[in-house]
């Protein structure tokens, strides 16, 4: 179908379906500050569509087209606040929640936070680790406090970098830079550092931002698929620290190869695919569960 508009938050999310309208519905959620239309998204929405399933995507509050938000104890629990308002808006009761790397925890901390709203919880590529988690700090958040320390919210707009960067988010949507600049340097700062803290490694929080206590409100059957054996981001630890956090989950083995995080960044960084086109080949497992 065409896409939509809601707003949540005082802020529109741009979502779509894909698949038959009387469906089982599965909310699938990518990683980074990648949006619905970045490469292997769809393709992953096409096969289980294919498999009789009515896939949302959504550009998350500061991904693809959707406006900027800033609030929230971390940027996931701001977007797993806005996936349950805006679920109410659309008149969706239950959902499958699936996602991949950011996407994973996006997903987790949406299961904690409306349980009444999830059948079923589908991750991979799941982040954590002390590498992993300083990563993400070094992409998302420590660039976001030096500029605005150092130049104020228009510095902000001026910092390079891959796509997500907020200079990309105000060219895909205009009404952002003024969102922003409305938000200013103050309040900026106040919101990075709080979403810092999720990023600091901690003894209890197999997931960054997530205490490990937190995983026993999640009660919905749940399947892991193990993170790649050098696949740093995503380790195969923390996949397995998490499988042992929720009750009754299940770890499988990759359905696609050992390196594929690996060989997918590769290639990005030659100007070749992006880094989600494998997960495609995990459509047949994840239908599989879906209707067990």
């Amino acid at each position: 179908m065409a896409e939509g508009e809601v707003e949540v938050n005082g802020g529109v999310v741009v979502y779509e379906f894909v698949g038959p309208e009387d469906g089982e519905v599965v909310v699938l959620t990518p990683g980074g500050r990648f949006g619905k239309d970045y490469g292997g998204v769809h393709e992953l929405a096409e096969a289980l569509a294919a498999g009789g399933k009515r896939v949302l995507l959504w550009d998350r509050p500061n991904c693809g087209r959707s406006d900027v938000q800033l609030y929230g104890r971390s940027e996931s629990h701001m977007r797993a606040e806005t996936l349950g308002l805006m679920l109410d808006v659309l008149g969706i009761e239950k959902v499958v929640a699936a996602g991949g790397s950011g996407g994973a925890r996006d997903m987790i901390v949406f299961t904690m936070m409306y349980p009444q709203k999830v059948t079923k919880l589908l991750t991979w590529c799941i982040v954590g680790g002390t590498f992993s988690t300083m990563s993400l700090a070094g992409v998302y958040v420590l660039p976001e406090l030096r500029a605005v320390r150092a130049g104020g919210i228009e510095a902000v707009l001026s910092i390079p970098g891959a796509a997500g960067s907020w200079a990309d988010l105000c060219e895909a949507n205009p009404r952002n830079k003024e969102r922003l600049l409305e938000v200013g340097a103050e309040e900026f700062e106040r919101v990075m550092e709080r979403w810092f803290d999720a990023y600091i490694p901690k003894a209890n929080e197999a997931i960054p931002g997530v205490a490990d206590w937190e995983f026993a409100q999640v009660k919905v059957p749940t399947l892991i698929v193990r993170g790649g054996v050098k696949d740093y981001d995503h380790p195969a630890r923390t996949s397995r620290e998490v499988l042992s956090l929720i009750e009754g989950a299940r770890l499988i083995e990759p359905p696609w190869p050992e390196d594929a995080w690996e060989q997918a960044a590769a290639a990005t960084g030659q100007g070749r695919g992006s880094l989600f086109d494998f997960w495609q080949l995990g459509a047949p497992e994840f239908l599989a569960f879906i209707d067990e």
